[in-house]
């Protein structure tokens, strides 16, 4: 029954760092977009690729 003295406070302390930790990323902004990078691997870019060095004059001499 002694070590109730020691768990209870220790558990009381770990779950108000629990709830400090999620109220500051809340108020932080991590969750204001959680489907936003989901969806923007699908979206393709407009942009034209990168033109490849020609490989045939680059390996030869």
């Amino acid at each position: 029954m002694d070590i109730l003295w020691l768990l209870v406070p220790l558990s009381v302390l770990i779950a108000l760092g629990i709830g400090a930790i999620f109220v500051w990323s809340a108020r932080s902004g991590q969750f204001d977009d959680l489907e936003g990078p989901a969806h923007r691997v699908m979206m393709d870019d407009d942009r034209a690729p990168a033109a490849l060095p020609d490989s045939k004059a680059a390996g030869r001499d």
